[in-house]
């Protein structure tokens, strides 16, 4: 039997548009009156950070909200709501890095096992340089749930996937497949680097479908499966910031980006070695020097 090796995995859009609404959505039916509420809402949305950064974590287990498992995907994202930019740096999970508290490097999805979101951010902090404080943890089941939402995401299959019966070349898939296309990365020739790059056009695919005028019905049952399989410790206030302006964010120049470097065995275990003066460049590129997170609390 195979063994059961899921990529976890969700897209931009969630945030920039089913988490953002989310928020809107909540603060009005909360709000004590109507005029308090509409008051406190144009208060919110307006002045605050321009740009937010976040690490987002695709977990391997079947309950979010549970510690102990590795992270299969890990990306570095920025949103810009001045204008609309969306920025993407994704880390292979293979990653050999220095995580707090080990005595030796190890790969860096290793660090979520140890401490969860909050050691893998601080490794990401690392690794890369940057500074960064929020994440967005998510379970592989809103994927399936989320594209079968959406009436389903079109991309281009590279590869046949003959295990999961699914033929290369362009076509519609529906959650299961989704999923199946996510999760495959033996038969490519470089194996996870192939499975970043078809994560990365799938991100595409579906932040595009999901923000059709057509989806905006669904919200009700966006915001069920976000709240039974996200975790994030972005304050409501900060998303609140960002949810007016989800309808302009660019999702056909949405900038995406590989940490570079390249595959490489170490007594006998696969890493992935980063190339510390590429990524630096890259980083400066995507992420303007690290200016990049708004931060409550500058000293961590």
């Amino acid at each position: 039997m195979m063994k059961k090796k899921f990529f976890k995995t969700f897209f931009i859009s969630l945030l920039v548009f089913a988490a953002l609404w989310t928020g809107v959505i909540y603060t009005f039916i909360n709000s004590e009156d109507e005029t308090t509420s509409s008051g406190n809402f144009i208060q919110k949305i307006i002045g605050g950070p321009d740009e937010i950064t976040f690490l987002l974590l695709g977990v391997d287990t079947n309950d979010v909200s549970k510690g102990g498992s590795r992270t299969d995907t890990m990306m570095v994202c920025k949103v810009d709501k001045s204008t609309g930019k969306i920025s993407i740096l994704s880390i292979p999970r293979d990653t050999r890095t220095r995580i707090r508290g080990r005595q030796q490097e190890e790969k860096i999805n290793h660090a979520h096992a140890y401490g969860g979101p909050e050691l893998s951010v601080k490794a990401v902090k690392d690794l890369l340089g940057i500074d960064l404080e929020y994440y967005v943890k998510v379970d592989y089941q809103i994927v399936k749930e989320f594209v079968d939402l959406i009436g389903g995401v079109e991309v281009d299959v590279p590869v046949d996937m003959k295990q999961y019966n699914i033929k290369k070349g362009v076509q519609v898939l529906d959650g299961e497949k989704a999923l199946k296309f996510l999760r495959f990365r033996k038969g490519y020739s470089d194996q996870d680097l192939g499975r970043i790059r078809a994560q990365q056009q799938f991100i595409k695919a579906a932040a595009k479908q999901t923000l059709k005028l057509s989806n905006i019905g669904k919200l009700p049952q966006m915001i069920k499966s976000y709240y039974n399989n996200v975790e994030t410790n972005i304050p409501l206030d900060v998303i609140l910031k960002f949810a007016a302006n989800a309808k302009d964010f660019d999702v056909d120049g949405m900038q995406m980006a590989t940490l570079p470097g390249e595959p490489q065995y170490i007594n006998g275990i696969s890493y992935f070695i980063y190339d510390e003066e590429e990524a630096e460049i890259l980083v400066k590129e995507l992420f303007e020097d690290g200016k990049v997170v708004y931060n409550r609390d500058s000293n961590q």
